[in-house]
């Protein structure tokens, strides 16, 4: 598990650092105005929907129906039932790329209804969107592909196919000046990376000989049941996306800018929450599937209560970061070309908001894969539905005294009640078991993330005034040194910490392993404790 998890997590770290060149070449070329609002809208759909369609709520209903006929009835009758769930799929996307395009600004109207009082914001909303839309056909079929992969354990397609996205949005916007404006860029790279993330996962289904084909009975009690299940799924998953697609929704009504400072700040935000939550969910869930179905309980807990501890540690220097130097992120990796000073001002105390959720939101995966892995998607579905229904309240509440960062606090607000709620049920109804490797672990990490924070509270007025005579690159150099530095204090202690409670070995051996496979493989290590 924890060589998958680790695979994954490196594939989905690619993802998120392409990501980020993506989106600082954005800031350089839209800033954070009339364009980059209307392109925001255009890419949130999409963006959303792979994260709330395909980031858990489809391998939840998905894999273990898959899994449970490859274990029956052999590779023949799995792919027969993928090839149903893949005709039933591209009919209805096609069907609803149809009707979208033709009621494109009844859509706008619904998912950014604050435009309608600008005309020019809202035309190229709607344009734009028209642009992309085509994405969703081929992210659904990529998703099923995915699930199939993820259930026969083959996970580097599925991690990789979101690279694609960045790369060839990259492509576009370099080659912008052939386009209308660089929005039309982006959002054409955004279909055709569609495009290739389908042939990269085809690809690899293929030479399994186990790619999907047409099939004309599409309806049988094995898709009923998947459907079934995929409902309560798809709602148990996405409270956190729900609420950030609210974001969009509400933010549409605030001041030009309001939508991108949200953006801005969730692609920093999404960082830790792709390579920690994301990843751990997507192997931790088969681990303890199958574990349960072999009766080893023990087993199945002990992998829950290491991939909880490991996702502490790596989310907890993030949450530092995002409370003690929220300003010197943004100027640091988005201050360039059209994206300006105030533009950073107003995504950084985003930031700090968003920064707040930021560890429940990567322990939400693994509290839901309790209940998931025995088959159970309803509990999770009414625990995110109260913590949607509570976020969206605080979000009309705040939204017009606080702003864009009035939305981000009820995002933070809503992941820690989901993610409470969730441990509550789990551990009252026995499938959820804290242990004291967990707890000691999360106190190491506690402590080492209090004593980052302090470093960082003494030494951003040295590292500003060192960087204010350099001629170039002072933002980029600043948090540079300010990130390293912190993350020098936060693994020393950490590691001295994980060593005298008893989880690892001396602080000089954790910092050689981690000198030698890296801080990430170091970690991973302290928390493999033997039985």
């Amino acid at each position: 598990m924890y060589k998958n998890l680790f695979s994954v997590a490196v594939l989905t770290l690619l993802s998120r650092a392409t990501g980020f060149v993506r989106d600082v070449m954005l800031a350089a070329v839209l800033g954070a105005g009339l364009n980059a609002d209307a392109f925001v809208v255009a890419f949130r759909l999409p963006n959303h929907f792979r994260a709330i369609f395909g980031e858990g709520a489809f391998n939840a209903a998905y894999v273990p129906c898959y899994s449970q006929i490859l274990a029956k009835h052999g590779f023949d009758a799995g792919r027969y039932f993928a090839s149903q769930i893949f005709t039933l799929l591209l009919g209805s996307q096609i069907i609803l790329l149809i009707l979208a395009l033709i009621f494109m600004p009844q859509f706008i109207d619904l998912l950014a209804p604050g435009f309608r009082a600008d005309p020019q914001k809202f035309s190229l909303a709607v344009t734009l969107t028209r642009i992309t839309f085509p994405y969703l056909l081929f992210i659904t079929l990529v998703t099923l592909q995915s699930g199939t992969l993820n259930a026969l354990e083959h996970f580097t397609a599925a991690a990789f196919a979101p690279v694609l996205l960045n790369v060839v949005m990259i492509l576009f916007l370099a080659v912008a000046f052939l386009f209308p404006s660089a929005g039309v860029a982006a959002a054409v790279g955004v279909t055709v990376s569609g495009v290739a993330q389908f042939l990269l996962t085809f690809f690899a289904l293929h030479r399994m000989g186990l790619h999907e084909h047409f099939v004309p009975h599409v309806w049988d009690a094995e898709v009923k049941h998947f459907f079934l299940v995929l409902g309560p799924a798809i709602i148990g998953s996405a409270g956190v996306q729900l609420a950030l697609f609210a974001d969009t929704i509400i933010g549409s009504m605030l001041p030009t800018g309001g939508v991108s400072s949200i953006y801005y700040a969730d692609r920093i935000y999404q960082l830790p929450i792709g390579v920690v939550g994301i990843a751990a969910g997507t192997v931790l869930l088969p681990e303890m599937s199958r574990r349960l179905a072999g009766g080893d309980e023990a087993g199945a807990y002990y992998a829950q209560n290491r991939t909880m501890a490991l996702s502490v540690a790596i989310a907890a220097p993030c949450f530092v970061a995002f409370i003690m130097i929220p300003e010197i992120i943004m100027r640091g990796v988005f201050l360039h070309g059209a994206f300006t000073e105030s533009d950073a001002l107003a995504s950084a105390a985003v930031l700090t908001a968003y920064g707040f959720g930021i560890v429940p939101i990567v322990l939400i995966r693994s509290a839901v894969a309790s209940f998931q892995s025995i088959g159970d998607t309803r509990t999770p579905m009414f625990i995110s539905l109260l913590a949607v229904a509570v976020n969206v309240g605080l979000k009309i509440l705040l939204f017009r005294p606080f702003g864009a960062a009035g939305l981000a606090a009820a995002t933070a607000t809503g992941a820690w009640i989901n993610l409470l709620l969730l441990m509550g049920v789990a551990t009252r109804q026995g499938l959820m078991r804290l242990d004291w490797v967990f707890g000691k672990s999360a106190a190491a990490t506690s402590v080492a993330a209090f004593l980052s924070a302090i470093f960082a509270l003494l030494a951003t007025w040295p590292a500003a005034e060192l960087c204010a005579r350099l001629p170039r690159f002072r933002n980029e150099i600043e948090l540079t040194l300010l990130l390293t530095g912190g993350a020098v204090v936060y693994s020393l202690v950490l590691g001295a910490g994980l060593y005298f409670s008893g989880l690892g070995p001396a602080p000089g051996a954790l910092a050689r392993r981690a000198q030698q496979s890296g801080l990430f493989a170091g970690l991973l290590r302290r928390f493999r404790v033997s039985r």
